[in-house]
């Protein structure tokens, strides 16, 4: 999801794991580990001349389990040698920022694979990235509350147990909302593919996720042989039943796509994706564009 989330989640992971012993610092350390992983953005451009592959490195490994598993144990003695000295000293254990980073790193790809997007949480190992598909990228009716709870916490001694209500107040709310969007998506499903049969459109397979910063309006994308449907509903249609159905021609016929960066594409965006194209006649030539 988008960095502020993420920032929100992993502050409430360091809450969790080192609040009462260091107070409003955990929650900073828990914002950086929740960020590490949506670092792999620079790291990307960094390693990659090419933008595709760059596009394509994004929420790969940096967001699997293993590196979750390696990055807490790499960040956590990291930080625990530069914390624990002076004053602050036997302060904090090794154990106790391994726990924090494991904490922010792992819950991060854990939430981007409930959106669109999804992320390789089995990276190098495979190359699937999962995708739930529930909630948009970036949804204010999950950050927000969310946020409210751990800016509130902050105005508490790292000793008053308020902080930690608030904080589970904070991750129930939003857990509580993650929830109803799987339970709404569900929902969404029987609706397109009634919508879909109810025009007799024969389909190879539908993809169903929520427009951006909200959980009500939908779009369903349904695969036919030679192009796709789209669709819109909305949980305030009065009807059961997506109406205004479209067609859009997949022109898969038009390029070779065995091509490296083409093949990424298309893997890119789970193999929906249209070619078309475009004339230029001043310079008598034409190009093909790859909408995903």
């Amino acid at each position: 999801m988008d960095s502020l989330t993420q920032i929100v989640l992993g502050a409430a992971c360091g809450e969790i794991a080192l609040g009462k012993k260091i107070g409003n610092k955990a929650l900073l350390f828990g914002a950086i580990g929740g960020t590490i992983p949506d670092l792999d953005v620079f790291v990307g451009k960094f390693l990659f001349n090419n933008e595709i592959q760059a596009m394509a490195f994004h929420r790969g490994f940096m967001h699997s389990f293993l590196f979750a598993i390696l990055g807490c144990f790499l960040f956590g003695f990291i930080i625990f040698k530069l914390y624990n000295s002076g004053k602050r000293k036997e302060t904090t254990t090794l154990k106790n920022w391994i726990w924090l980073f494991f904490l922010s790193i792992f819950t991060h790809p854990i939430l981007d694979s409930f959106t669109p997007y999804g992320t390789q949480l089995f990276a190098p190992f495979s190359d699937y990235r999962v995708a739930f598909n529930t909630i948009s990228v970036v949804d204010p009716f999950y950050t927000l509350p969310f946020l409210i709870c751990m800016i509130i916490l902050l105005f508490f001694k790292r000793t008053n147990l308020k902080r930690l209500k608030w904080t589970k107040t904070g991750i129930y709310i939003s857990s509580f909302y993650l929830v109803f969007t799987i339970g709404n998506k569900l929902y969404i499903n029987t609706v397109f593919k009634k919508s879909f049969g109810n025009a007799k459109i024969t389909v190879d397979r539908i993809r169903t996720q929520p427009t951006i910063f909200n959980n009500v309006l939908w779009y369903g994308i349904a695969e036919t042989k030679t192009d796709y449907k789209v669709a819109y509903y909305s949980l305030f249609d009065k009807k059961n039943t997506a109406e205004n159905i479209i067609s859009i021609p997949k022109n898969h016929n038009l390029l070779n796509m065995h091509e490296s960066d083409l093949n990424t594409l298309a893997w890119f965006s789970d193999h929906f994706y249209q070619l078309e194209k475009l004339e230029n006649p001043s310079k008598r030539s034409s190009m093909i564009y790859v909408t995903l």
